[in-house]
């Protein structure tokens, strides 16, 4: 054991006071300076003490004079007779209390009145007053009697009238200032001994740190280790460069020379005159701090570390990332890309429209992925139908994105048919992306229209990917993409661009069954509505309907001729939207069909109706898989062209507007009930409104004056100036107000109906009053005979009288007063209306052939076209529409004088 040790190499430790050391010699060289330090700064702090100490006694000196001598009675003692007697307790009080060394008062003779000494109080003060006799305050310092040295202030006691009657003295000596920096000695001793020994530690510290990065080594061993570190520094394969605060190379490793292309004799030179890039130099200049920042030199990219370095300088490190920069331009490649799969997921389908979400997928690949992109699908997809899995080469382009408009490729609109050899109809049979990395080498590409390929490739386009647009395994279209300033596509490119036309694909296909769906409900909501008004004279009609962008909803309006040439009116809006809307606007409109056939008042009908929609809602919400109505609202009008009145009701809806002959435009304030089905059994109200000839009614759902941007007195106001128009057909008013109020994309359905009125001429309208006597019906007759002859109907004369005849004698014998016979005379039919004041209606019955009655409605109901009862206020009225055609009358001349021989006709 001891052997080995004698073997081991002795290891020398230097001690840190080593004279031989850099540690020591460093330590000495500060514990010297810092002893120097010391001494200096406690004599300085000496003498600066005692200069303080005699600044402060001659500011108290004069403090304490010029109190003295302006403290009140000083001025009225030194005048009284024995200035002494009043001062000297005062003066002896003020020393005591103050802690100077005198106060001396004496007269301008020099003949003091106090003094701490009373024996010399009465003698001649010592030294010059002179400046203070002419009024000025004296400082000086004096050798007093009885005191010794000291600090005085000599300051002058002036009378009312400025002339100066006594002179104060205040001093405080020189051995008390100096007893005051004695008593500070001790501090600044210690206070020195103490910043002494921290330094000493301080050094101490220093030293031992610099003995261990020196390993206490001398100059000769530090001059071998930095030859050693010089090695090292050469040999690492990181370019190490330092650089002067004034741009000169100071160092420069073996790496940085071949990094940079540095000259051999560099160092020393500035770094601009070394041939580097500017860029370069710039940066090793700058003395900034820099973290991996990459600049170009020659073809290497490298990234550089710059520090600064004390006191002046800097040095950087370089590495070659030039293959790093290549994998990191890769990655970053891809992270756009996915910021653009990204950006497609969110950008395209925004619409469910199958042309905007093909035109979504062009912009989003323009110009991140492509120059230019086309998409094309097939008619089907396009049309909303679905695709029958055939490939057909023949497709419809939908969109065309480019970065420059004036490109020669085919634009959107045009029938485009891929010949076999085509990318496209290859992409097509194989479902995958087809690359054409340089479109002027692929002649197989030319055979579709050399022409067009000639000028594409002479434009630039250098490069195109076309993929099919594939969803649920089915084509629908294909996308283009083309490159013109980027670089050509290459094999990496395909993956991406397939995966973007998937995502396409699947927006595109969700467009396309929205648009299917969406014409099927507007095919069915169109095959509810009205497809053409009905023939009638008393309503010159115009409409407009358009659905809602978003879907169809429950918006309706009708037409429907009434008996006496009156004309119903209806508009209506059921409330929600899609299929269910749809199908309950058509059971609605059905029902007002039916109600209208039953010759219905408008709130009469508006309540069987408010009835039914509450029926509908109980039985669907039984039914948990449907949905319920949750109400609808209708406007009802019936328009009377004999008198020129309309009768309004409505349920919810909006009123109606009323265009007057002179073009004024008013809104009737209608009384409006709760919406259908949820009346709950309330009464509905009607309003009578007179229109003049000409007059033009306007009804409308609240689709076309409501719109979120829109306050609904605005959109009254849009249609009131849209209809105020005096001269304007009803075709022309629709188009107006959809011009005036229409929204870029309607957000509901918009039922739109415009009516001029036209009264009946008063020549076509013949009314009696029949008395309860059955022998008036002669008269009666012949005189709706001499009417019928006048208006050119003779043919039907015969049927007519026994129409009318089995009506009157109806009215006579089971109804009530007052009776009363009008025939209207109405484009192609005759209208004989019976009202009396009774509500009983009769009925139409087959008689028994024993039976003497009952066979007169069955006639009516055989010679006449329609009849009807009709209940009002003050009764009831039965009527019959016959036909002007006698052939379809069934009755000829000889049937009518056997049925009317039972009457007389006495003249009327």
């Amino acid at each position: 054991m001891d052997r080995s040790r004698s073997r081991r190499p002795s290891i020398r430790r230097p001690s840190a006071l080593n004279v031989h050391s850099v540690a020591g010699q460093v330590f000495i060289l500060q514990v010297a300076v810092v002893v120097l330090l010391v001494i200096a700064a406690v004599t300085a702090l000496v003498l600066q003490a005692r200069s303080a100490s005699l600044q402060e006694a001659k500011e108290r000196s004069l403090v304490g004079a010029e109190t003295f001598a302006h403290a009140p009675g000083t001025l009225a003692a030194m005048k009284s007779p024995d200035p002494s007697a009043l001062l000297q307790p005062q003066a002896e009080a003020a020393r005591k209390n103050s802690g100077v060394a005198y106060i001396i008062a004496f007269d301008t003779n020099g003949i003091r009145w106090t003094h701490p000494d009373p024996n010399l109080i009465g003698k001649h003060v010592v030294g010059s007053y002179a400046e203070a006799l002419a009024g000025r305050v004296h400082q000086e310092t004096y050798d007093t009697p009885g005191v010794g040295r000291a600090v005085d202030a000599m300051v002058p006691v002036f009378d009312t009238d400025g002339e100066v009657v006594g002179l104060v003295s205040v001093g405080i000596t020189l051995q008390s200032i100096n007893e005051r920096v004695t008593e500070q000695l001790p501090l600044l001793i210690g206070s020195a001994v103490v910043g002494l020994a921290l330094v000493t530690s301080g050094s101490a510290l220093v030293s031992r740190r610099l003995r261990r990065q020196t390993h206490g080594l001398d100059p000769a061993e530090m001059t071998r280790m930095y030859e050693h570190h010089d090695a090292v520094l050469h040999s690492v394969r990181e370019g190490v460069v330092v650089v002067s605060g004034e741009g000169r190379l100071l160092l420069a490793n073996d790496e940085a020379r071949r990094l940079l292309d540095l000259p051999e004799d560099g160092e020393g030179r500035p770094v601009t005159g070394l041939g580097l890039a500017p860029r370069a130099a710039a940066l090793l200049t700058s003395g900034r701090v820099v973290t991996d920042e990459v600049i170009l030199a020659g073809e290497r990219l490298l990234a550089v570390n710059l520090r600064p370095t004390a006191p002046t300088g800097s040095v950087a490190t370089l590495r070659d990332t030039t293959e790093l920069r290549a994998l990191a331009g890769r990655a970053e490649v891809a992270r756009e890309r996915l910021e653009l799969l990204y950006d497609a997921g969110v950008r395209i389908g925004t619409t469910l429209d199958v042309v905007r979400t093909a035109e979504e997928l062009a912009e989003v690949a323009v110009p991140r992925f492509a120059d230019f992109v086309t998409v094309e699908l097939l008619d089907a997809v396009r049309q909303g139908e679905e695709p029958n899995g055939d490939v057909r080469p023949s497709m419809d382009r939908i969109a065309v994105r480019g970065i420059r408009d004036d490109h020669p490729l085919t634009p959107a609109g045009e029938r485009i048919t891929f010949v076999p050899s085509m990318p496209q109809a290859q992409g097509l049979q194989s479902g995958h992306a087809v690359l054409v990395p340089e479109l002027s080498g692929a002649p197989h590409w030319r055979a579709q229209d050399p022409e067009r390929a000639r000028r594409v490739v002479d434009f630039g386009i250098h490069s195109l990917i076309t993929v099919p647009l594939q969803a649920r395994g089915t084509a629908l279209g294909m996308v283009d993409f083309w490159r013109s300033d980027q670089k050509a596509f290459t094999r990496d490119d395909l993956a991406f661009a397939e995966e973007l036309a998937a995502r396409a694909a699947v927006a595109i296909d969700n467009a396309r069954r929205y648009t299917r769906e969406h014409t099927m409900a507007v095919t069915l909501q169109r095959s509810l509505l009205p497809h053409a008004l009905p023939e009638q004279s008393a309503l010159e009609v115009a409409h407009r309907y358009l659905p809602a962008q978003a879907g169809v909803g429950g918006d309706w309006f009708d037409v429907i001729p009434l008996p006496g040439a009156r004309v119903a009116l209806v508009v209506g809006d059921v409330v929600g939207h899609g299929l269910h809307a749809a199908a309950t606007m058509g059971r609605l409109r059905t029902a007002v069909h039916n109600y209208c056939g039953l010759d219905l008042s408008p709130d009469e009908l508006l309540s069987h109706l408010d009835e039914l929609v509450a029926r509908i809602d109980e039985s669907e919400t039984a039914d948990s898989e449907s949905e319920p109505v949750t109400g609808a609202t209708c406007l009802f009008a019936i328009y009377d062209p004999v008198s020129g009145h309309c009768t309004v009701t409505r349920a919810g809806h909006p009123g109606p507007a009323v265009v007057h002959p002179d073009g004024s435009v008013t809104f009737p304030d209608i009384p409006v009930s709760p919406p259908l089905g949820l009346g709950a059994g309330l009464p509905i109200e009607t309003a009578e409104l007179p229109l003049p000839d000409g007059s033009r009614l306007a009804l409308y759902t609240d689709g076309l004056v409501e719109d979120r941007d829109r306050d609904i007195d605005v959109g009254l106001e849009l249609l009131r100036g849209a209809l105020a128009h005096p001269d304007r057909t009803p075709e022309q008013d629709c188009q107006a107000v959809l011009d005036a109020l229409l929204p870029d994309r309607p957000r509901d359905d918009i039922a739109l109906l415009v009516a001029r009125t036209r009264r009946l001429d008063p020549d076509r309208v013949a009314d009696w009053d029949v008395p309860s006597d059955p022998a008036a019906l002669g008269p009666l007759r012949a005189a709706c005979a001499r009417r019928l002859e006048a208006w050119g109907l003779d043919e039907i004369a015969f049927t007519t009288e026994l129409i009318l005849s089995e009506l009157v004698t109806n009215a006579i014998r089971y109804g009530g007063d007052p009776i009363r016979l009008r025939l209207l005379y109405d484009r192609d039919s005759l209208i004989c209306e019976v009202s009396d004041g009774s509500s009983t209606s009769p009925h139409l019955r087959r008689a028994a052939t024993t039976d003497e009655g009952g066979r007169g409605l069955f006639l009516v109901a055989q010679f006449a076209r329609r009849w009807g009862t009709r209940y009002t206020d003050r009764g009831k009225v039965i009527w019959s529409e016959q036909s002007l055609d006698a052939a379809e009358s069934g009755l000829d001349e000889a049937m009518g004088d056997l049925l009317l021989d039972q009457w007389d006709e006495p003249t009327l």
